[in-house]
């Protein structure tokens, strides 16, 4: 599917991306976001949310802006039965991320989320750059989950589910603190992983996780 061009985002996010492209023609508008590009451990989740017109929930921005407890009563909200959101989520995980590498994973999981929604997006709206064989229509909109509430809306779907999902592995193996750190390369992660080598959700294809391979006190 060919890209539209990249829309350059604002600071915070509305509606009116989603208003253009239905004055356009285009309906339903998906947002799709991710979490989970950067950390050592873990999936990529991605996220796809198609919102109602007039959707409002109160402190709804890029996931990064918003505190834990803050991202769980939106999700909470995003998500109840009653929302008339549509949504759906998709993870790719450590293995596949080192078989095919971070940034073709990341948009596998967009692509598989927007094919799990309900209802068939008519173009989507994707958060950063643009996505190689995404199977919709789509716009490219920079910094889109500031700008776009549909994106923002992934975004917190994408973060809560992820983060949920590091808290299981953090009961799994308890000696790497997943449920502090989620996976990101801080130093109470970096020490563990010097002190215990890699676990099996370890990306070992990232720089960090290979030097710790050596470890033997796993």
């Amino acid at each position: 599917m060919r890209a539209c061009p990249a829309i350059v985002a604002g600071k915070m996010p509305d509606y009116s991306i989603e208003k253009a492209l239905l004055d356009e023609g285009f309906s339903p508008v998906a947002g799709i976001d991710e979490a989970g590009r950067g950390p050592l451990a873990g999936p990529v989740v991605a996220a796809a949310a198609i919102l109602p017109e007039g959707f409002t929930a109160e402190g709804l921005d890029d996931s990064k802006k918003v505190s834990a407890p803050r991202r769980e009563r939106l999700y909470e909200a995003i998500t109840a039965a009653g929302s008339g959101v549509v949504w759906a989520s998709a993870a790719v995980n450590a293995a596949t991320i080192d078989e095919i590498n971070i940034l073709r994973a990341t948009h596998r999981a967009m692509a598989l989320a927007a094919s799990a929604l309900t209802v068939q997006p008519g173009i989507a709206i994707i958060d950063g750059r643009p996505v190689k064989g995404f199977p919709y229509p789509y716009r490219a909109v920079v910094k889109g989950d500031s700008k776009s509430l549909s994106v923002a809306a992934a975004s917190i779907i994408a973060k809560v589910e992820r983060d949920r999902i590091m808290l299981a592995f953090a009961q799994r193996y308890p000696q790497y603190g997943f449920e502090r750190h989620k996976g990101y390369g801080t130093k109470r992660h970096l020490e563990a992983l010097r002190a215990h080598g890699p676990c099996p959700i370890h990306r070992q294809s990232f720089a960090p996780v290979a030097a710790s391979a050596g470890a033997t006190d796993a």
